[in-house]
């Protein structure tokens, strides 16, 4: 294999990277503001379209993140990014919180139930009935259907959740289509990340806590991947892929010393 190039550049997921169960990981802080000191470009991505990223930068400095806005994104941003691409000015009708509808808005698309060009469906924690037979309605009526990310479940404190992924899944029973998914894993993700901060592939790192988000996404991108254990997959699952990361390391505190050797 061919030496890989210095890591010019930085993304990091953030649950089960930087926070975990609602705290900081230990020493996620410190890498944080390293990164900062170094002046290399750097996105906190996440998957939950949600939040805002001022939401976001808000909750983390809550924690002792000290991160700019415009070094978070989200799959809402994401998905706002590829509508504007592909159809620009718009119409869609969503299902989702503030960080989707403030995206799509920001483009300037236009919120209709009335033949929209597109079903968006993205994440709630209040999934309506009413609103998910529209969007049957809609998709059946030929609005094409995106979805944020593919996630299955999402945490709450009395267990697990029914996310976008679940709720795709029911739409696509009931009418044959399928969604495009644009978060993790499809490495849209990374390269509309990459774009932001106009990053190149083979100098960035991906880091992660998901051998089947994080890594496959970063490894399909062209990046370097690193895989921290503080959230989901452990060192035992990684020999059950057919994929390696280019690195495993116990936490994101492993890398601070990458970074002041950088300097």
């Amino acid at each position: 294999m061919s030496e890989r190039k210095a890591v010019e550049s930085w993304l990091t997921d953030m649950d089960g990277v930087l926070v975990h169960e609602g705290q900081p990981v230990p020493g996620a802080p410190e890498f944080i503001g390293r990164l900062r000191t170094s002046g290399k470009p750097f996105l906190v991505l996440t998957n939950n379209s949600m939040y805002t990223a001022r939401d976001l930068q808000a909750r983390l400095a809550r924690m002792g993140f000290d991160v700019p806005e415009t070094a978070i994104w989200t799959s809402a941003l994401a998905t706002a990014q590829f509508l504007d691409d592909q159809r620009p000015g718009g119409t869609a009708y969503v299902i989702g919180e503030a960080g989707l509808t403030t995206a799509l808005h920001a483009i300037g698309y236009v919120l209709s139930n009335q033949e929209p060009d597109y079903v968006v469906l993205g994440e709630t924690r209040t999934y309506s009935f009413e609103a998910i037979t529209t969007a049957i309605r809609l998709v059946n009526d030929g609005a094409r259907f995106i979805a944020t990310n593919p996630d299955p479940t999402g945490p709450s404190n009395e267990g697990a959740l029914p996310a976008c992924g679940s709720v795709a899944a029911l739409i696509s029973k009931a009418t044959g289509v399928e969604p495009y998914f644009i978060g993790k894993p499809n490495p849209m993700m990374m390269r509309s990340a990459l774009n932001a901060i106009a990053a190149h592939s083979e100098t960035t790192a991906m880091i992660g806590d998901r051998m089947d988000t994080d890594v496959l996404c970063g490894l399909e991108a062209g990046l370097q991947t690193i895989l921290v254990l503080t959230g989901i997959s452990t060192r035992a699952e990684v020999e059950r892929y057919p994929y390696r990361p280019s690195r495993v390391v116990d936490s994101v505190a492993d890398l601070i010393a990458d970074l002041i050797a950088e300097v």
